[in-house]
């Protein structure tokens, strides 16, 4: 197989120590583009895998902030600018009156902005992963442990990284197709 239509190569393990040690060895090799595939949460797998915070967290405080002010803004102008309307000798600009509205917009475009934020980062939706495609991976997902190394790793080479799969003593190594 062309390395062109090729996502990367995924080598299977039976244990989970053994792909975390797989993980942290292919780190320590060189390897950015990888990722695990198990049937649980294991810890410190992504710390092996070199993952990172992601930017959700920021896109929340943004949403947030942006809600906050459409909020405030859009109450400010009517009551101030666009319709003034003297009641009982308040002032025009009586902020008290607007936390709560501010407050609810806040939250909602925080909220939203977070999920949506997630998605994006997490380039969903996908309909289909290149990783499902390989052999008898939908049967055994739930009782097996994989590691796959992309492709698009500036470190791979086809051959070269079959032998290196292969010194981790993985059950199984398999291309997988684009």
């Amino acid at each position: 197989m062309s390395e062109k239509r090729l996502h990367g190569l995924i080598a299977e393990f039976d244990e989970p120590e053994k792909v975390l040690e797989g993980a942290r060895v292919a780190f320590k090799a060189g390897y950015r583009n990888m990722d695990a595939y198990t049937p649980y949460p294991m810890e410190g797998l992504a710390e092996a895998l070199g993952m990172k915070r992601n930017g959700v967290s920021l896109i929340t405080l943004l949403g947030g902030i942006t809600g906050g002010c459409t909020g405030y803004g859009m109450q400010y102008f009517s009551a101030t600018i666009h319709y003034p309307l003297n009641v009982g000798g308040r002032p025009l600009h009586s902020w008290p009156a607007f936390i709560p509205i501010t407050f609810e917009l806040t939250v909602l475009f925080a909220a939203l902005a977070g999920a949506i934020g997630m998605l994006a980062l997490n380039g969903l939706p996908r309909l289909n992963h290149p990783v499902f495609d390989t052999p008898h991976f939908a049967e055994r997902n739930q009782s097996h442990f994989y590691l796959c190394i992309e492709q698009s790793d500036r470190k791979f080479v086809t051959d070269e990284t079959e032998v290196f799969l292969r010194s981790l003593h993985p059950l199984q190594v398999w291309e997988v197709p684009a």
